[in-house]
């Protein structure tokens, strides 16, 4: 009787939240039904169970930009997701809605990352018939690979919060391409940009790619000149054009949603196009991206032809040797993509191995 007690107190917290806030007792629940957490709302469970996965043990090792940095302090896939895991609470706090789910979308987002990062994303993307995408590899992993194939079973809206956080280039923060998210969800999308256009920024100048001079003054007029500021002028814009959310003037006109001031808006998307062009895709077309294309392709072609070297768990996830391939070699951290490569044809990731310092 205890034990239900806590779960129904932190339950009757939410109510507390904005009326258009997602509230744990309403959500539209797993596709397993199960018992309740004792002691967790539904949205705690999720988070509980996503950092507890394999899928998010392995970010620490995969590539966000630079591939394989040989230096200490380069950004990995998992120092991001925590980093859009703390920008989502703070901002999911602020107005006053469901920081749980927030935090738990903000750390399931990327576990369907490739080794090498984008790159190795597009060079699967090419292999597997009917391509590949992160966002919907985060899913299948929350769904089907983890667990030998059982899958997490998470809530129905941290699972659509996943599977749509993903964003093209241009303006994303067009409502229409919100549509249907709970505002968790849209913050969560938000944040994963705030995160790594400032994160990225600073391992490219890390790298010698950029220096702070090249940047376009009129995006540092507007959003700063030092990490801290660009990030704090993102987030408290991001609270200040969304404040409707929060419910704490009233009913708004309409369901709002999570978005940005004009100037503040048009900034950080020409930062993002800036970024594009002289980051990450000179990176995708450098020597360690065409080594990292050549290592997924020759592991993704050794799989499909020996299918009975891919481990158990990934051959029980309910597809074809393709999907099985796939998900085991998206699973791959950098390194043991690059040893395992290296033992199939020695000497393939050489141009690897003087990443970055």
């Amino acid at each position: 009787m205890l034990k239900t007690a806590i779960r129904q107190r932190l339950e009757d917290r939410e109510d507390t939240l904005s009326l258009f806030a997602s509230k744990s007792r309403e959500s539209a629940g797993r596709a397993v039904p199960e018992d309740p957490s004792p002691l967790r709302t539904g949205f705690q469970r999720d988070r509980d169970r996503i950092i507890h996965s394999k899928a998010f043990r392995r970010l620490k090792h995969k590539t966000q930009v630079f591939i394989a940095p040989l230096g200490d302090h380069y950004v990995t896939r998992l120092t991001h997701t925590l980093e859009v895991s703390q920008i989502a609470r703070t901002i999911a706090r602020a107005l006053n809605l469901n920081e749980d789910l927030a935090e738990a979308i903000a750390l399931g987002h990327d576990l369907g990352h490739t080794p090498f990062g984008h790159v190795g994303e597009a060079e699967l993307d090419r292999l597997l018939p009917g391509g590949f995408h992160h966002a919907k590899q985060s899913l299948r992993i929350v769904e089907h690979v983890e667990k030998d194939g059982a899958g997490l079973n998470l809530t129905h809206e941290v699972r659509h919060g996943i599977a749509n956080h993903s964003k093209p280039k241009g303006d994303f923060l067009d409502p229409s391409m919100t549509e249907g998210l709970t505002l968790e969800a849209q913050i969560v999308r938000i944040s994963d940009a705030v995160a790594y256009l400032n994160h990225d920024l600073l391992d490219a100048f890390r790298a010698g790619v950029l220096r702070e001079a090249d940047l376009p003054r009129e995006v540092m007029d507007v959003l700063g000149r030092r990490h801290a500021q660009r990030v704090d002028t993102m987030v408290t814009d991001i609270v200040h054009n969304s404040w409707a959310a929060s419910g704490l003037d009233g009913a708004a006109g309409g369901r709002p949603v999570i978005t940005m001031g004009a100037a503040v808006r048009s900034a950080v998307n020409a930062l993002r196009d800036y970024m594009f062009e002289n980051v990450y895709i000179p990176e995708d077309k450098g020597v360690q991206g065409e080594a990292a294309r050549a290592i997924v392709r020759l592991l993704y072609r050794r799989y499909l032809d020996h299918p009975e070297e891919v481990p158990d768990e990934y051959r029980r996830t309910h597809g074809a040797d393709e999907r099985a391939v796939a998900d085991y070699v998206s699973g791959m951290t950098d390194h043991y993509a690059m040893r395992t490569a290296e033992a199939l044809e020695p000497g393939i990731a050489a141009p690897l191995r003087s990443g970055v310092d």
